[in-house]
């Protein structure tokens, strides 16, 4: 994932006006339809159970076991295997999508979104997603050495994944409303963009995200629709901030108020901080513009990191397993489980 488009150099940033236009949805101008359960701000009296961020910890240690989760790899293929297990495990159904896709350099890939529904008969769905394939380049490490070696994405990646993993246990063991249902969908061939040092003619947004791209327009349910959507990206490094992304914004802000809310609610105002984020290209995008679910993302902000975006290690081969703290992950962890339960 990328500002606006990935790897595009900040002169591609959308023009400050429109900018300025969009973030004053922020105080709440742009709200939620009248038919849906937040614009009175009440809250289904439910027990919430614990989210274990020692068990996400360990769900984001086993991908990593695997190696770089590179598309085309003997890794990627493992960890798939693994993953369509856990969701086995936990959900009450589980499956692969396979899908062919052509990435920038013309190269065509075998991608797998693996997907777990809970009470996959009701119609009133939540959609939870994350990449869990890793960069193939680690095109913005600060030794040009290592610039084209494939990144574990402890943080890029599998942080989302492993919290999601945690959140299909909880729901194995804590039956949610039975009038609600929830997919969990790990999406493929997320991050293999164009290397940040290669030349070309031109870029494109369509390189990336490419396993959302299809499932948006090839749900695995024909005429698949859910109330609403939350993307996990990057959501395990230390000290983490998660800003009000802008294209969550755009296109789903009274999902963003029912989370930030949340948030606030649980003393957790300054990870999920009250202030408008940058604008990424990331898997929530096809599915607000392709398949019309409002969607966020959850994801790491720091403009004030070395890469002026995202957090230091971002795309770098030092995203390993040591850039993963606990108490991020159970923060993230808490409030989502919250927004699951207390929904109706």
């Amino acid at each position: 994932m990328a500002i606006f488009a990935k790897n595009k150099p900040m002169s591609r940033l959308i023009p400050l006006f429109t900018i300025l236009v969009l973030l004053a949805s922020c105080n709440g101008t742009t709200r939620k339809p009248a038919s849906s359960d937040g614009v009175k701000q009440q809250t289904r009296q439910v027990e919430i159970p614990a989210f274990v961020a020692d068990s996400a910890y360990r769900f984001v240690a086993a991908q990593l076991e695997f190696g770089p989760r590179v598309p085309g790899s003997d890794a990627h293929t493992k960890a798939a295997v693994w993953l369509l297990e856990k969701l086995q495990q936990y959900a009450d159904t589980a499956m692969i999508q396979h899908f062919k896709a052509r990435v920038y350099n013309n190269t065509i890939f075998d991608g797998k979104n693996i997907i777990g529904s809970f009470n996959p008969q009701a119609r009133k769905r939540i959609l939870l997603g994350a990449h869990w394939d890793s960069r193939p380049y680690a095109d913005h490490d600060p030794d040009p050495a290592n610039r084209r070696k494939p990144i574990d994405g402890a943080n890029d990646g599998a942080s989302g994944v492993g919290v999601l993993i945690e959140i299909a246990r909880l729901l194995s063991q804590n039956p949610i409303n039975p009038e609600l249902g929830v997919d969990i969908i790990f999406f493929d061939l997320e991050d293999y963009g164009p290397h940040q040092d290669d030349p070309r003619s031109g870029t494109s947004d369509e390189h990336w995200a490419l396993g959302s791209q299809h499932w948006s327009r090839n749900p695995h349910v024909p005429g698949y629709r859910a109330q609403f959507g939350i993307l996990l990206d990057m959501v395990g490094a230390p000290g983490a901030v998660f800003p009000r992304e802008y294209f969550s914004q755009q296109y789903a802000s009274w999902v963003l108020d029912k989370v930030w809310r949340t948030a606030q609610r649980m003393g957790y105002d300054y990870k999920f901080v009250n202030k408008p984020g940058a604008a990424i290209s990331d898997d929530h995008l096809p599915v607000n513009q392709i398949a019309g679910i409002p969607m966020i993302n959850i994801i790491h902000l720091d403009p004030n990191s070395r890469n002026g975006t995202f957090y230091d290690y971002w795309h770098t081969t030092g995203d390993n397993l040591s850039q993963i703290d606990k108490e991020t992950l159970r923060i993230v962890g808490e409030v989502l489980t919250r927004v699951i339960y207390e929904s109706k």
